[in-house]
């Protein structure tokens, strides 16, 4: 669905979606010129999702002010669509270019499909800074995406497949990497840098834009954006805070100039620890578990490529701890009882889990990140 010239007016929400994600990136960026508010849908939705959709943004009531609309469900739940300004997005972009190295010269790589707000942040930072930007043709990264690209966006899924492509010595025009998303795994930032990358990572939400960047020696603030942490969650005071947010279940809450979207941290000498959404902790027989402290330690595991911890619910202990263990980047992944024999060695009682499952691929948004899964979903993995 591509609207027409006709169909653009300020103020209003116009939903594209397409296969082409190079086409839709560029059809976001000429409705955002003409005054319109662009929002990227996921052609890969059944027909009533998408009709859903539709209706949703044409009956949104969207703020004067709205540049930009992007959906967010975290990692469950119903899409919701948050409106923000063009001003949000481009206050960040110079302290960006200054950390990943950028100029007007360089030529981006978005492989993150464009329903995530990723993608269209790097657009939009694309035009900002003058740029050009490529998308992949096909879901995964070929030797083609990188060899004459000087810097990605990505997710560490992505930062993954270029860095394979790099070990099989495909020849890149690589010089940085932007990586959101999800946590990056230190042996995966090591593996870049070893190849000349530079690497930034950065934590972020789409309610808040991006929150800390980490080029190499920590998690920090990002330029301009305050960190503050109350009864161990996150607290973020930052223009580049999101108009509002259309829809039911938003984990945004304000307090004046501050607002949370419920993440658990901890701020030592100006680094800043993450430790999981506050409503994802699982209590399981008196005792509470984070899930992002338990993946940490699985995915530094020989054999563990990624790995998704919840918890389902038991008549006694409340919930049970389980893992799910991803092994597809791993030639030769060890048996299951390997994993557990070192779990065991490394995590406590309360945070070993109880069920376990392995999988080639476990779930993911559109951005890249794990999704988190119901008890069901987790039963029927395979």
């Amino acid at each position: 669905m591509t609207p027409t010239d006709g169909d653009i007016s300020p103020h209003r929400i116009r939903v594209v979606k397409g296969r082409d994600h190079g086409h839709v990136l560029r059809e976001a960026l000429s409705i955002r010129r003409k005054g319109g508010v662009p929002l990227v849908g996921d052609e890969r939705w059944s027909e009533a999702r998408w009709n859903s959709l539709v209706k949703r943004a044409s009956e949104a009531r969207v703020p004067s002010q709205a540049a930009w609309a992007a959906l967010t469900s975290g990692t469950t739940g119903e899409p919701r669509i948050v409106v923000r300004t063009q001003h949000s997005w481009d206050i960040s972009y110079p302290g960006l270019n200054r950390l990943a190295k950028i100029g007007s010269e360089d030529l981006m790589l978005i492989p993150v499909h464009p329903v995530s707000s990723m993608a269209t942040y790097a657009a939009s930072h694309a035009e900002f800074t003058g740029f050009r930007f490529h998308v992949p043709r096909t879901r995964r990264i070929v030797p083609d995406d990188i060899a004459q690209t000087t810097v990605m966006h990505g997710t560490p899924w992505h930062l993954r497949d270029v860095v394979d492509l790099l070990d099989a010595g495909h020849p890149t025009a690589l010089k940085s990497a932007i990586v959101g998303g999800d946590r990056l795994p230190a042996p995966l930032r090591v593996r870049a840098e070893d190849h000349g990358l530079h690497v930034v990572s950065y934590f972020g939400a789409a309610e808040l834009s991006l929150v800390a960047a980490d080029a190499g020696d920590g998690l920090r603030a990002f330029p301009g954006v305050d960190l503050e942490i109350r009864d161990g969650i996150l607290w973020v005071r930052t223009s580049q805070r999101a108009l509002a947010v259309l829809g039911t279940g938003s984990g945004l809450r304000a307090d004046g100039p501050w607002a949370t979207v419920g993440d658990r941290a901890r701020l030592n000498d100006g680094l800043l620890e993450l430790h999981g959404r506050d409503d994802d902790a699982i209590l399981t027989a008196g005792a509470t578990v984070i899930p992002a402290e338990v993946e940490d330690v699985l995915n530094s595991m020989p054999g563990v490529s990624a790995s998704l911890v919840l918890g389902i619910p038991n008549g006694r202990a409340g919930h049970l701890v389980a893992a799910a263990i991803e092994t597809n980047r791993i030639e030769s992944p060890p048996p299951l009882t390997s994993i557990q024999d070192m779990a065991r060695r490394h995590l406590t009682p309360a945070q070993l889990p109880r069920l376990w499952k392995t999988c080639e691929y476990l779930p993911r948004t559109g951005v890249g990140k794990i999704r988190r899964l119901s008890p069901e979903e987790f039963q029927a993995l395979r």
